[in-house]
């Protein structure tokens, strides 16, 4: 099955169809991703065989408003993001279903030819921009770090942003914090279970906390060891002693299969944890008596506060940067929808220096806010006042 799930409803042109169909190809290739293996584009038609734990995106094609109505329904049940795609200058309520009229859209040039926005819009949701796909190798040193630096430059090389503890902390840095505000940050973890990987207490928390932040766990089993039977993990891969060299070393061969794994564990982490995130966020707005109103472009949800006030929460895995809130503040202000833009995330794990930093920037700008999704019901009631 896929692991990345592109569905086209509404009224899409099939010159629309082949122009995003294009400009995902050429994404795909940069990642070592096949279309339509790895990323699958379906129709209303289709619609029924995506894989429902991949990272997905709905791209809804303005025209009539009526079309593929019942998928609409079912996809906002699911929580699936779908987009409302209109010409500029068109009514979006006019040219999409009502259920999803207010949330955030894409709007397209009259001329647009190439549908690169609509394609940059449609990565950004499916986790697919470089600076998104995050993995985190939790290893012993003493035994697996020819194998974890193998993995290191394997995963790099297919676009993924990789952490490894001996390349990515500076001198001088509290290690133990960095590691966890690091590993917060990631959608994946590689552990690579050698017989002594319990033996230090750290990798034992890597884990522990991996599992708690709700990021996938893709074990790599070493020879003449069962693994931790224990534990409840995604997905195994198990080492035979012709899989390493004499120098600890993984075999080439293998290390195309690991990042293979590793890439379909991250679109299910990507689908997991925001489905998390906006479930948590959707039942304290409901709970204060608010509305909420849809998933749109971006995964950005519409909200309504109890006395009225409007809001575009975007819910965030990982964590909020400076960049992310100057991002939300363009994106809501290109979208035209006058709600108030907030960037939602799950705090656990990030360094306290850090959510000083994000409280500062709330301090100093008033155009766009952060919100913890665990303090979002009381933090909602405060700003609806």
């Amino acid at each position: 099955m896929a692991l990345y799930e592109v569905l086209l409803i509404g009224s899409p042109s099939a010159v629309q169809t082949e122009a995003l169909t294009t400009q995902l190809e050429d994404v795909a290739k940069i990642f070592s991703l096949e279309m339509p293996r790895d990323i699958a584009i379906r129709n209303a038609a289709d619609v029924t065989s995506r894989n429902p734990k991949a990272a997905t995106v709905a791209l809804y094609f303005g025209g009539d408003p009526n079309a593929d109505a019942k998928i609409v329904d079912q996809l906002e049940a699911a929580k699936v993001p779908i987009v409302p795609v209109v010409e500029k200058g068109a009514s979006v309520t006019d040219v999409v279903p009502a259920e999803i009229a207010h949330t955030n859209a894409c709007l397209l040039e009259a001329n647009d030819a190439t549908l690169e926005a609509l394609a940059s819009v449609t990565l950004e949701a499916l986790g697919l921009l470089h600076r998104q796909r995050r993995i985190f190798i939790s290893y012993r040193r003493s035994d697996a770090r020819e194998a974890a630096l193998q993995l290191h430059d394997e995963l790099s090389s297919r676009g993924f942003d990789v952490f490894l503890d001996t390349h990515d902390i500076r001198p001088a840095v509290s290690f133990q914090e960095m590691l966890w505000h690091r590993l917060s940050d990631c959608d994946v973890t590689v552990m690579l279970d050698t017989k002594d990987y319990f033996g230090s207490k750290w990798t034992a928390e890597e884990l522990g906390r991996s599992q708690a932040l709700g990021i996938q766990i893709l074990r790599v089993v070493w020879p003449d060891h069962s693994g931790s039977r224990h534990l409840s993990l995604s997905d195994t891969v198990t080492l035979s002693n012709s899989d390493l060299d004499a120098g600890k070393k993984l075999q080439p061969e293998l290390l195309s299969t690991i990042a293979r794994r590793a890439e379909a564990l991250r679109s299910r982490s990507i689908a997991t944890r925001h489905l998390d995130l906006v479930g948590r966020l959707k039942s304290e707005v409901t709970r204060i008596g608010g509305r909420f109103e849809g998933i749109g472009a971006y995964r950005s949800v519409s909200l309504t506060l109890p006395r009225g006030r409007s809001l575009e929460a975007y819910p965030m895995v990982g964590v909020p940067t400076a960049e992310m809130l100057n991002d939300i503040q363009a994106k809501a202000g290109k979208a035209g929808h006058g709600r108030f833009p907030c960037l939602v995330y799950n705090h656990i794990g990030i360094r306290p220096a850090w959510l000083e930093h994000l409280q500062w920037l709330d301090a100093q700008i008033s155009s766009v806010r952060t919100l913890k999704v665990s303090d979002a019901g009381w933090e909602l009631v405060g700003w609806d006042q």
